[in-house]
């Protein structure tokens, strides 16, 4: 029976334990820099005992910022300091991550806590072209409450965004870092194409699900072409958009097998984003079901993540072969040292965790 401070391996990386660093925005960067803010906030999570440390949504194009102020990887310029970042991740004894993004219809937003007045679902407002902000790109722009500010992209467009994703992964490479994932879900570009909530094309990318999803597996195999072999590739999807109407979690498995024999090896499975106004019954383990589900019914290695945060709730989720890691957030921005206080409560020594602080451990 596997635990939460098993290794595992995936291809040719082993990860020390089962605990994850989820992707959080920091909304920091300038230009797309990454600053000493991302490697301060990241490396505390290394020394804290995580198995996998990963790099917040980096946009593949300056379009396709959630803000003016995400990180980016649609340069060259933006490696030296990523590579500053995976190297330190490494040297820690940590599997070091990025996630590649594009928000598509979220892109252009105000930085969340910037005017005091975020949106239920913790999302900035979008920016007025006063205000510095830009035409944003969408599977259709009528699904925007302001499609005047939307462009339905072309789909010689949609082809120069797949390239741009894999350019993305040529620089992830060079920066040094070994875990590569998508970001399919929360209603940002992938997620907006796959969903029917948001997708209302009648070309080759929309229609049935086999139009709807052509983009993903095109990234995807964009990705794997380029991604060295020997290096995961994740990709986060919304399982559900929790609508009778919307994409469900049959379609996520559907998907998953499809993605598992373009190279995919892992789905961090999370949900919703498609459409404001639909409610999510957000709570400890919410979305558990869809890491199982997709893990048992696609064949594919899954991720668990959302509201997990006792020690005992994430063995369980692993030893019940629910999930293969379990990705933590807000509880990781509480408490950088949970990884090493749950190996203790479950009464597993220094070898349970990366040996990444020596420094601590001779205090401790």
């Amino acid at each position: 029976m596997p635990g939460l401070f098993d290794p595992l391996t995936v291809r040719g990386v082993t990860f020390p334990n089962r605990i994850g660093m989820s992707p959080m925005c920091q909304y920091s960067a300038d230009g797309g820099f990454a600053n000493d803010w991302h490697l301060v906030h990241l490396g505390a999570r290394a020394l804290g005992g995580a198995g996998m440390v990963m790099v917040e949504a980096t946009a593949v194009e300056a379009r396709g910022r959630i803000t003016p102020y995400d990180v980016g990887i649609w340069s060259d310029d933006h490696i030296a300091p990523l590579t500053r970042i995976a190297a330190y991740l490494r040297a820690r004894g940590v599997v070091s991550a990025i996630q590649v993004a594009h928000a598509g219809i979220k892109a252009s937003s105000s930085i969340p806590w910037a005017d005091g007045r975020a949106r239920n679902d913790g999302a900035g407002w979008p920016l007025t072209p006063e205000q510095g902000g830009w035409k944003r790109a969408a599977a259709t722009a009528e699904a925007a409450a302001d499609p005047q500010n939307v462009n339905t992209l072309t789909e010689p467009e949609i082809r120069r965004i797949v390239g741009a994703f894999a350019d993305a992964a040529i620089r992830a490479d060079k920066a040094g870092f070994d875990v590569l994932e998508i970001h399919g879900a929360h209603g940002y570009l992938l997620h907006g194409f796959y969903s029917p909530l948001s997708n209302k094309r009648r070309d080759d990318y929309g229609g049935d699900f086999d139009g709807r999803t052509r983009i993903v597996r095109e990234t995807v195999g964009a990705i794997r072409a380029v991604w060295p072999e020997r290096k995961p590739l994740f990709i986060r999807l919304s399982a559900s958009d929790w609508s009778d109407a919307g994409w469900g979690i049959d379609d996520s498995i559907t998907l998953a097998r499809s993605l598992r024999t373009l190279g995919v090896d892992l789905v961090d499975c999370s949900s919703g984003g498609a459409a404001p106004g639909i409610p999510v019954p957000y709570g400890p383990d919410f979305q558990v079901p869809f890491a199982e589900a997709i893990r048992r019914d696609a064949a594919i290695a899954t991720a668990a993540v959302g509201a997990i945060s006792e020690v005992r709730q994430a063995q369980a989720i692993i030893a019940g072969n629910k999930a293969d890691l379990v990705l933590f957030g807000r509880q990781l921005l509480r408490d950088p040292f949970w990884p090493r206080k749950a190996a203790a409560e479950l009464g597993r020594g220094p070898t349970a965790r990366p040996e990444v602080a020596v420094q601590y451990d001779w205090w401790l």
